[in-house]
């Protein structure tokens, strides 16, 4: 199920401000829409950052739990503006981007400008969505998303948000592995292969004259290959999702060996075994996280050991491969402090 978050309308169910520092709000924060005569239509979420770091009011004394009552995720849609806003960002949510001649992809919750500049004279550096821990994770939906940010020069920032209202931060790309492994003809040599001891769902052959770099284990019966190799092997057609991804990798000229220590199908070397550690961890689909808790394990733990954690996803019959890897140091915004 794709999860997708957008702000509520200001022009409609906003709240107007127009207070004494309604213009310095705009114009040093960018905090809300410009609305008639000065003042500014504010968003429930935006309301609430006011009022905990720019003090001001609420709109009225049951203002807050008729908001909470009307929309049961603004604590966590607060959550994230808090930790975006705090370090000094602007963010415009997507509803108000026309309003400042401005646009982004219409899956978006906002756009970011970084500190040192303001949507009156910069381009947005990032497109933002957030999600809840417990949210599906959507790999098809994800990468067009990423794909499309990445196409208007932003970076896709997708911030999630658990029970206890903390914050962290993931930023999404189509990743496209490379290695330098020659890769011409591999097939044609994995298809001239023939006999084999069947073995525990794959074959052993020998290693005499085994002259296949990119895969194979050897041992010290010969050279274990696994089942998905055996489909390589035995057919270059029909072959399963996992077939298909190991051929797409093979062509891509990496080498992959298996991740189970990683909690991934593969780690793919994009160079000759012994030359540099395996940059790329690569799950199958049916066995990736379902939500973004998973995926937030996944990715750090891949961060953890200098990986990136790539999720594989058919796009019009070419693979494509999504990757969620956490951001620069400076660029990790998580709330500042849990309420």
């Amino acid at each position: 199920m794709v999860v997708q978050r957008r702000p509520m309308p200001t022009a409609s169910l906003g709240w107007p401000y127009d207070g004494p520092a309604a213009d310095r709000l705009w114009h040093k924060s960018a905090i809300g829409r410009r609305a008639a005569e000065g003042s500014l239509m504010l968003s429930a979420a935006e309301i609430l950052f006011c009022h905990h770091h720019r003090n001001l009011d609420f709109p009225s004394q049951d203002w807050m739990d008729s908001s909470i009552s009307s929309d049961g995720e603004l604590l966590h849609e607060y959550a994230v503006l808090e930790a975006l806003r705090v370090p000094g960002n602007k963010v415009v949510l997507s509803v108000n981007l026309q309003s400042v001649e401005h646009s982004a992809d219409e899956r978006s919750w906002a756009a970011r400008w970084p500190s040192d500049s303001h949507p009156r004279d910069s381009a947005a550096v990032a497109e933002i969505r957030w999600f809840m821990a417990t949210d599906s994770l959507d790999v098809d939906d994800l990468l067009k998303w990423a794909q499309s940010v990445s196409a208007a020069g932003r970076i896709a920032e997708a911030l999630v948000v658990d029970d206890e209202f903390s914050v962290v931060t993931y930023r999404l790309t189509d990743a496209s592995p490379q290695g330098s492994i020659e890769a011409d003809g591999l097939q044609d040599s994995l298809n001239s292969l023939s006999g084999g001891i069947a073995m525990n769902g794959g074959r052993l052959y020998g290693a005499d004259d085994w002259n296949i770099q990119q895969v194979g284990i050897p041992t010290d019966g010969g050279v274990f290959v696994d089942d998905l190799t055996c489909e390589l092997i035995d057919s270059p057609s029909g072959l399963s999702v996992g077939g298909e991804i190991l051929a797409d990798l093979l062509s891509r000229g990496l080498h992959p060996r298996p991740g189970f220590k990683y909690g991934t199908r593969w780690r793919c070397y994009d160079k000759p075994l012994g030359e540099d550690h395996a940059p790329f961890l690569i799950v199958l689909p049916e066995q990736a996280p379902t939500d973004w808790a998973g995926a937030c394990l996944a990715s750090r733990l891949a961060a953890g050991v200098n990986k990136t954690w790539l999720l594989p996803t058919n796009d019009e019959g070419s693979w494509c491969y999504l990757a969620v890897t956490r951001p620069p140091a400076d660029s990790r915004w998580s709330n500042p402090q849990r309420r």
